[in-house]
Formats: C-alpha cells, sequence, structure tokens
C-alpha cells in the first residue's frame, strides 16, 4: 500500500521509494529509507499535507508525494518479511584510516597550530541542520544578534563573529542550515563550495540533541569530508528532560569526534566546547580520529576504485577529500560531476564510475543514493544501540497536544486570522501609549528650538527639516517594535512552521510552494530579507515568483504610513484598517501569483518535504535582543538616509527663495509635484501627496518625514500633531488635502507601488537578472495605481 493511504494513528514500515530526481533524494535523506518505521500524527485542515513522526522527528509530506512512498502497516503479517531499522539490530560499521593516514592528518593539525601559535587565531564554522540551534550557539559565542528562526532557512547567507577565548581569537562562521551537502539546495551548495573555498580550522558540527539521529546524517557526510571538527551537542538539556541516556565519550570514540554537551539559550557548556575546539587546533585531543563509514562491500570496492583513480590526479584533492568526491561522483552529483571534469582520465573515470553502478544496483535492486542513505542510517542506528538508551517521558506530548488544535480543519484557520488580527491590534493599541509620549517630546524639541534660534534659513531646517521630518518618523518606533517582537515570537515558537503547514494547499492551488508562505510572512517585517530567504525554494520558478510577489507584503516601513493615516481618518475601526491593508496585500500576490504561474511560467511540482519542529517557548532576552536589534536598525536608518532625505526635501521646498507677495513662489518640490500630480489626481492625490509617495521610493519610512516636511510650519500652534495638520483646510482650495477617501487611497498605493531600491537590488541579486527588478517596478506601479484608483472611487461614494 501507498503511504497516503494511511489514517491518523497508522504506522507503517518502509518498503520502497518510488519516482526519481530531486525528490527521491530529498526523502531519503530525510530519514525515509527502506524498513524504517513511521507514524501518521496528524492532516493539515484541507487534508493536505500529513504530518509524520519519523526517527523521533516530525516532517510533512504532500499526499501526492506520500502516494510515491510503498509501506505495510506495522501489524500486517507481510510486515515481518521486512527488517525494521532498529537500533538493537543494528552494529556500527566503522573503518580506521591507516596508520599513516592518521600521522599525516595529526601532522598537518600541528603545522597549523604552529603557523597560528604566535597570532592565536583559530577559524571555526558553524554547521548543522534547520532548527538546531546553530545561530543561538553562534549568538552567545560571539554577542552577535542574529535572528533566530525556528523554521529552514532565517540563516541565508553567513554571518562573521569574532571573539576571544582562552588567549585565542576566534573568527566564527554560521553557515546557512541543512540536512546534508548534496547538490540539491541552495543551502546545501552554499556550505559545501564555502568548505571548498574557505577552510576552516576547525568545524563545529551543531546536533539537537533531543533529535540526534537524524541529525547525525550530516555528520557522516563531514566524516567522509576528513576535516578537523567538535560536535556540539545543543539542547542537551530537553534530552536529559526526557530521562534518555547518552554515552558521550563512547559515541565521540566510536565516530573519532569529541562531543560536548551545550545548551545554547543559557550558555551552559559554551566554554568547554571552545577548549575542545583548541584542543584539537592544537593536536591534543585523543578522541580525534578519522574513521570511514562501511558502506557494504559492494559500494567500499567500487570507492577504492574511485579513490586510488582520483589520487592520480593530485589536483581534485584540493577541493574535497578523495573519498568525499568518490561517493558524490559514484552518486552522480551534478557539482563534483563537474569538478571531477576537469581532472585527466575523466571520460575512464566516467566509464569506471558507470560501471560499477551497474553492477551495485544490479546486486540490490535499488539506486546507489538509496544504498549509501541506508548504510548511513544503519551505522548511525547501530552506534546509538550502543551508546543511547531512550527516556520514559514523552518529550513530543505537548507539541502533539498543541498541533492537534492549532492544525485543527475546524480551528487552524480561524486561530491563524485571529493571531494575525491580535498582532495588529497589539501593534496600534499598546502602541498608542509611547507614540504619544514620543509626539510630545518631538513637539517640546520643536519649540524650544523656535524659541531659541534666530529666524532664517537654519532655524527652518533645523524645525522644519530636522525635527520635523525625522520627528515625524520616529514617534512610530514603538510600534515597529511592537510588530517585530510578536513575529520573532511566533517564529522562536516553532507557530510560523504550522502555518506554512497549513497553508500548503492553499499556495499550492496559487502555484506555489508551501515553503513560500514563510518569506512571504517575514516579508511582513522586511521585503529584503524575505527576498534573500526565498532561496529555500527549491524549484527555479516557485523562488522567482515568490520573490516578485513578496514586495505586496506590507512591511514594517509602511507601518508608520498606515500609524498616521489610520489614526487620523480611521481611529474607531483601526485594528480592521490595519488587517484591511495587509490582507489586501495578500489578495494582490495572491492573483499576481496565478498569473505569472499562467503566462510566465511552466507548472512546477516540488516536493513539500518540511521538518515541523517541536514548540519552544522563546526566551525572553532572545525575543527582546531581536526586537532591539530591529528597532537599532530603524533608528540607524532614521540619523542616515531619513535624515538626509528630509535635508533634502526641506531643500528643495524651501527654494527658490522668492518674494512671498509674489503669486508665482513654488517651490521646486512644488514644481515636481504639479507637473506629476495630473497623473495622480484621478487617485485622490494633491501635489504634496504626489511628492510623498516619489519620496518614498529609495525607502518608504521617508513618505512620513516627506509629509513633516511638506506640512510643518503651517498652523499657528506650532506643537500640533502631523494628524491634525493633514485634516486642516489648505489657504488656497479651503479645503483639506486629505479626506478618508484619499488617506484609504494613499495608503493603497503605497501598499502596492514599486519595492524600495534596497528590495529592488535584491530582487535582481536573488533572480540574477535585473529584467525581473524592472519587471517587479512597472508592474508594482501600474497594478498600484489601477487598485487606488478603483478604491478612491468606491470609497468616494461609501464614506
Amino acid at each position: 500500500m501507498r503511504l497516503s493511504e494511511l489514517h491518523t494513528g497508522d504506522t507503517a514500515i518502509i518498503v520502497k521509494i518510488l519516482g526519481h530526481g530531486a525528490f527521491r533524494k530529498r526523502v531519503i535523506e530525510m530519514g525515509f529509507v527502506k524498513g524504517r518505521r513511521l507514524t501518521v500524527l496528524l492532516h493539515a485542515p484541507l487534508k493536505d499535507p500529513i504530518k509524520y513522526s519519523l526517527m523521533g522527528y516530525e516532517v510533512s509530506l504532500r499526499t501526492s508525494e506520500a502516494d510515491m512512498i510503498e509501506v505495510v502497516k506495522a501489524d500486517d503479517a507481510e510486515a515481518a518479511a521486512i527488517a525494521p531499522v532498529d537500533a538493537a539490530e543494528s552494529q556500527p560499521v566503522a573503518v580506521a584510516d591507516t596508520l599513516s593516514d592518521n600521522a599525516a592528518v595529526g601532522c598537518s593539525i600541528s603545522h597549523a597550530a604552529r603557523a597560528d601559535r604566535e597570532h592565536h587565531i583559530i577559524n571555526v564554522a558553524l554547521i548543522g541542520n534547520p532548527n538546531c540551534g546553530k545561530t543561538s550557539l553562534f549568538n552567545v559565542a560571539s554577542g552577535a544578534r542574529e535572528h533566530v528562526g525556528n523554521y529552514s532557512g532565517v540563516t541565508v547567507d553567513f554571518k562573521t563573529g569574532h571573539f576571544e577565548h582562552a588567549g585565542y581569537k576566534f573568527n566564527i562562521v554560521d553557515l546557512p542550515g541543512t540536512y546534508s551537502l548534496s547538490a540539491y539546495s541552495p543551502e546545501e551548495l552554499y556550505v559545501r563550495r564555502y568548505l571548498r573555498d574557505y577552510t576552516p580550522d576547525v568545524i563545529i558540527n551543531v546536533v539537537d540533541a533531543s533529535n540526534i539521529e537524524r541529525n547525525l546524517y550530516l555528520t557522516t557526510e563531514l566524516i567522509d569530508m576528513d576535516r578537523s571538527m567538535v560536535m556540539a551537542l545543543n539542547m542537551y538539556d530537553e534530552l536529559r528532560a526526557s530521562g534518555a541516556k547518552l554515552d558521550i565519550d563512547s559515541l565521540g570514540a566510536m565516530i573519532g569526534v569529541p562531543m560536548v554537551p551545550v545548551v545554547s539559550k543559557t550558555g551552559e557548556g559554551v566554554d568547554k566546547l571552545f577548549d575542545t575546539i583548541i584542543a584539537v587546533y592544537e593536536g591534543t585531543e585523543r578522541t580525534v580520529r578519522h574513521i570511514h563509514v562501511n558502506l557494504g562491500s559492494e559500494i567500499e570496492v567500487a570507492l577504492r576504485r574511485l579513490v586510488d583513480a582520483f589520487k592520480a590526479d593530485p589536483k581534485l584533492e584540493h577541493h574535497f577529500s578523495p573519498r568525499y568526491l568518490a561517493i558524490k561522483f559514484l552518486e552522480r552529483d551534478s557539482e563534483v560531476e563537474a569538478i571531477v571534469s576537469h581532472a585527466q582520465g575523466y571520460a575512464e573515470m566516467t566509464m569506471l564510475r558507470d560501471r560499477l553502478r551497474r553492477r551495485i544496483e544490479s546486486v540490490h535492486d535499488e539506486d546507489v543514493s538509496s544504498i549509501i542513505a541506508a548504510e548511513k542510517y544503519g551505522f548511525i542506528a547501530g552506534a546509538l544501540a550502543e551508546t543511547f538508551t531512550e527516556g520514559k517521558k514523552k518529550t513530543h506530548a505537548t507539541t502533539h497536544r498543541i498541533d492537534a488544535l492549532v492544525t485543527n480543519r475546524m480551528v487552524g484557520f480561524p486561530l491563524f486570522f485571529l493571531i494575525m488580527f491580535f498582532i495588529f491590534w497589539a501593534t496600534f493599541f499598546f502602541g498608542q501609549y509611547p507614540m504619544d509620549w514620543i509626539d510630545s517630546l518631538v513637539g517640546w524639541f520643536s519649540g524650544v528650538a523656535r524659541e531659541a534660534l534666530p529666524e532664517g534659513p537654519v532655524k527652518d531646517l533645523i524645525v522644519d527639516g530636522i525635527i520635523g521630518g525625522v520627528g515625524g518618523v520616529i514617534v512610530f518606533l514603538p510600534n515597529i517594535l511592537i510588530l517585530y517582537f510578536c513575529i520573532s515570537f511566533m517564529e522562536d515558537s516553532g507557530y510560523m512552521s504550522r502555518a506554512a503547514f497549513i497553508m500548503d494547499k492553499v499556495m499550492h492551488k496559487v502555484g506555489l510552494h508551501g515553503k513560500s508562505f514563510i518569506p512571504l510572512v517575514m516579508g511582513f517585517g522586511c521585503n529584503v530579507p524575505a527576498v534573500m530567504a526565498s532561496r529555500t525554494i527549491e524549484s527555479r520558478s516557485s523562488r522567482i515568483i515568490t520573490i516578485l510577489i513578496n514586495p505586496f507584503m506590507s512591511c514594517s516601513a509602511r507601518l508608520p504610513i498606515y500609524v498616521l493615516l489610520v489614526t487620523t481618518f480611521f481611529y474607531s475601526h483601526a485594528a480592521l484598517a490595519f488587517m484591511g491593508l495587509y490582507f489586501g496585500g495578500i489578495v494582490v500576490a495572491v492573483v499576481t501569483a496565478r498569473l505569472l504561474r499562467r503566462f510566465l511560467f511552466k507548472k512546477d511540482e516540488t516536493p513539500f518535504v518540511m521538518e515541523l519542529p517541536p514548540y519552544r517557548i522563546p526566551t525572553l532576552k532572545a525575543s527582546v535582543r531581536h526586537t532591539w536589534a530591529k528597532g537599532e536598525q530603524y533608528l540607524k536608518k532614521m540619523g542616515g538616509i531619513i535624515l538626509l532625505a528630509s535635508i533634502v526635501v526641506w531643500a528643495l521646498n524651501y527654494f527658490p527663495l522668492s518674494s512671498h507677495d509674489s503669486d508665482d513662489n513654488d517651490s521646486y518640490l512644488e514644481m515636481m509635484g504639479k507637473a506629476v500630480n495630473p497623473a495622480m489626481e484621478p487617485l485622490g492625490f494633491t501635489w504634496r501627496g504626489t511628492v510623498a509617495a516619489i519620496a518614498g521610493i529609495p525607502a518608504k519610512e521617508i513618505v512620513v518625514s516627506t509629509l513633516g516636511v511638506l506640512y510643518a510650519g503651517d498652523e499657528d500652534v506650532e506643537a500640533a500633531s502631523l494628524s491634525s495638520r493633514l485634516t486642516e483646510p489648505r489657504p488656497e482650495t479651503g479645503k483639506p488635502d486629505f479626506t478618508p477617501a484619499s488617506a484609504l487611497s494613499m495608503m493603497v498605493f503605497l501598499l502596492l507601488y514599486c519595492p524600495c531600491m534596497a528590495t529592488v537590488t535584491a530582487i535582481a541579486r536573488e533572480t540574477g537578472s535585473w529584467r525581473w527588478a524592472a519587471f517587479s517596478v512597472v508592474y508594482n506601479t501600474s497594478v498600484a495605481w489601477l487598485v487606488a484608483f478603483a478604491t478612491y472611487r468606491v470609497a468616494l461614494l461609501a464614506l
């Protein structure tokens, strides 16, 4: 029977993985190998995807993908014919290197230590699975403020940090989370190319101690690479709490890698970890030895022949160890194929490889990749059988109870929308009080400056340009912080991956991948890292579509605009107005995705294989640190681009100086606004609104500061807020520039029009073409104009 035919609660044993290519390779690496036992935990609210328990962790598959896995129920008689991969029945098989190889390794370490002894510098790289706490360890070790996300892809580029310990200076690099070192996903390629081009002195293999079996697969690949390595058993407190026992010393000696228990969120074990790294670097750590994970007699014979062929060309060893190259070459890994293609005798190597593959697959009736993965998991199971004792406490009981609620068919979607509504309500309600305090402080500074400074351009620059512009933006800092805190809490708790789980079928209907949901939600914070996070989507077409629709997700830079106009015109319905804007952007993104999938990209099915980590209570320290890091970025932006833009806007609005008795005294800014405004008048814009929209093209935060400059000094009451200035009738027209209809139109336009310059640059970089960046600018602005026009006309009738 097929995996898709099982019901919730059923337990089965995997018989065979059908299909080919990316899906087959990914699920095998995730642990879906012949003989493995799994349990169906639950179905998503729309019955697709499905969550399974496998090897002590949880993973989701779509029904169409589960239909490609043959299983038998564990209680069926026919299951007796299949040998489950059970820890008790598996034995670790490791082949140690020869003495000369060990000597060479020790010698190279000693020489490296002596060469840098005077400088006391150790370069280390953090490598581990997503959700293993790698970035948390990076933060606690280096003091950096990188965000910790409880799903794959938060770290989309390497981060560097520097610190000192025990007389050594450490350069530490946090690499993207990856399940293996294949050429399957951008993260895997990135990590592998980093290890090829930048050889760290010591690798820190971060392993989730509460999910050690699945995490050790990546360890076996690092062992194949023959690199100096220390294992950080992170989240060791969860393993202790479960009642499980792990013989760390025996397991470390078995695999030749020293292992250190660590709890990165509290800092427990971190000092010992880096003491061990120093010992490995200096060549004094006795646990270190290089082993070969035995992959079976037929494959080992094939590997020896390929290794001998590779050693004939010394240039190949500059990239990776001969054994690692041989394994990947035997698997027909595209990246390794490209490396070996430059070697002498490549044609003969390829013929030899193909002949060896045919012989192996004829003996096992299985493809080579599956055999290698099964042997590695067998080695892992055998090693843990001798060193690991399961705890009696059910570690995932709480997760299962919560998932029964948040992924429930009737409750899951309403709960998600309720959470989003609460976030918007909290952003507005709790942010109002500190907003008022900051606004009063800005008004006080403005009043003091007006009284203290003599009349002239300098006074006008400081009061109207700097204080009016920057002060008009800084009042929204509390709202930014609250929004980021809420998003950070959802990410760190593990709820965000559940949101992707329940939304996958909806995303699939739109023509996207379930993983697209995560970058889109990140877009509510900032579109730039959200565009970069799209790298986690394996399908190029789905990745490009996700990138192009991401700017429709209302980033926090637009939040000051909404707060200003919603507070002014829709105060009694603020939360609904916020939700309407955010979900309006989502609707436009969905329509755009459907159009792109239909007209520009062929239908592209990619596997939905995503780990669902256990729920964890985020520490207040981590959430506050991330929130403040974003607030710090916001303040730096105010001291940089927003301050500069405010001065430029003030200067364009102040000059040219002319007689105030003359009717012909338009400023440069007013000239620009009036020149462009005919195209914007159908949306209810005046020239000031048009100028503010144009000023927001470099950065959306500048819109509010521009309005602050344009409307500064027009009131008799000097400390009057920007909100009251917007609703005052203009002397030349007798009417206010903004009405509820025009304010709504402006918010819709600013929600949808062209992305900021940083996002445009990110789109060009991530898609590899400025053509897509130009498309985003033109398409988004055109859509913004049409939707804002319709909104304004409807609002005139309804408001």
